[in-house]
């Protein structure tokens, strides 16, 4: 009886299984909609994605489009604006994988330069404009490492390419990246002082106006430096220090005011 029960158990396994196979071979296959469509249709489809802000997908037709066509005017095209797509989509890592592929692939191509100057927008995360940005956030509070990678990217293009359409504005957004690693250096500088730890404050405002000369920052690093060799005692570089400070900033507030006061922020220049 337990040998027939088996016998019948085995085969009800196996028409359960054929009638799986069945049914999986009367479904519809998932048809590819792209396929057939030219160079000219993937492009245009893909771009119209695009401008509707439908990254993904723009993304999915692009790389369509540059797989199926690997050797037509299009696919280096289409490379690009995979590199802009994530960048829209804010997905930075993506994206930056998508611009350096494209600029060791084709590092002669006439519009290469746009891609160094997409790198630098990518790492300095800005989805809107300079302006947009400096609203927002205080330089102070990015991360110095990612605004060391935007202005690195930024002067390789300035660089690579000095007569290249995207470069004055490269340049203009190197002059503010500068203020904010100066801004941070400063940051730092008055966090140690307001902590007690003169000669850390002292040494790091120094930093600051070693490597932004040319930065608003400076006269508060200049002032941090006097007020913390005064808490140290050093009276010979306090009074150095002061003269200086005195020469190249006859009027400032913090002459009359005493401590560093952050209320103001040099990038909050309608303030």
């Amino acid at each position: 009886m337990q040998k027939k029960l088996k016998v019948v158990a085995a085969y009800a396994a196996v028409s359960i299984s054929l009638l799986s196979l069945s049914a999986c071979g009367l479904l519809p296959e998932q048809s590819d909609e792209t396929k057939g469509w030219s160079a000219t249709k993937l492009y245009s489809e893909a771009q119209e994605e695009l401008a509707g802000q439908h990254y993904e997908r723009a993304v999915q037709l692009f790389e369509k489009l540059e797989a199926s066509y690997p050797f037509g005017v299009y696919a280096q095209q289409a490379q690009m604006e995979v590199a802009y797509a994530h960048y829209k989509a804010q997905d930075q890592a993506q994206a930056l994988a998508a611009v350096e592929r494209f600029i060791k692939l084709h590092p002669n191509h006439p519009n290469v330069d746009y891609m160094y100057y997409l790198r630098g927008l990518i790492n300095f995360n800005d989805q809107v404009g300079l302006l947009n940005f400096v609203y927002e956030q205080d330089p102070a509070e990015r991360d110095p490492k990612a605004t060391r990678e935007a202005f690195a990217a930024f002067k390789a293009l300035v660089d690579k390419f000095p007569e290249s359409k995207y470069t004055p504005d490269a340049i203009d957004r190197m002059k503010y990246l500068i203020n904010a690693m100066a801004s941070y250096e400063v940051y730092v500088a008055r966090y140690y002082y307001r902590r007690g730890a003169y000669l850390a404050a002292a040494n790091r405002a120094q930093d600051a106006m070693r490597d932004y000369r040319d930065s608003p920052s400076i006269e508060e690093a200049l002032w941090i430096m006097i007020r913390s060799y005064d808490k140290l005692g050093n009276t010979v570089l306090r009074d150095d220090a002061t003269r200086v400070f005195k020469l190249n900033f006859p009027n400032s507030k913090f002459l009359s005011e005493g401590a560093p006061k952050p209320e103001r922020k040099w990038w909050k220049f309608w303030s």
